[in-house]
């Protein structure tokens, strides 16, 4: 019996470990499943940006200020940004927020749930999603003004869809 509950909690732990990350197609989850209590905009209709950082991450640093670029150019025509923190320590998280104020909705993933089903590679990582929910384009990492410009070519074209 104690062998049989050992082999499922290892099955689990490695499935779990090598969850897929959503991939360009994919239906958006209801993000307040993923990311129980916290203040979410709504996103029904909206184009949406997830962006998924870390306090220790150089290049999320430098994200931010495209981010938040990004944000007052495209809000008011439908662009919806969420900046998913995923550090441990809400210290770690809060000094970031501190240090790096943005008018997009930040939020602090300390259950891991939207990191465990979004499964992010690096950091950041982002997901650009349409106004019918679907992830339309995944970027991995951040590479400063050719990331910037690929994000806004194609936050124009949903935006006009």
């Amino acid at each position: 019996m104690k062998t049989n509950l050992i082999l499922a909690f290892i099955c689990l732990s490695l499935s779990v470990a090598t969850a897929a990350e959503p991939k360009v197609g994919t239906a958006l989850p209801a993000l307040s499943a993923l990311l129980p209590g916290s203040s979410l905009p709504k996103t029904m209709g909206k184009v949406v940006l997830v962006d998924f950082w870390a306090s220790w991450c150089a290049p999320c640093k430098a994200s931010f200020v495209t981010m938040a670029r990004l944000h007052q150019k495209y809000a008011a025509r439908g662009l919806v940004t969420i900046g998913i923190g995923v550090d441990d320590e809400a210290s770690a998280y809060q000094g970031f927020l501190a240090k790096n104020k943005v008018a997009f909705t930040l939020v602090h993933d300390s259950q891991h749930k939207a990191a465990d089903f979004f499964n992010p590679p690096t950091m950041p990582s982002s997901y650009l999603v349409d106004r019918k929910g679907v992830i339309r384009h995944i970027h991995k990492g951040f590479k400063g003004a050719k990331t910037e410009a690929e994000y806004t070519a194609e936050i124009e074209a949903l935006l006009t869809e």
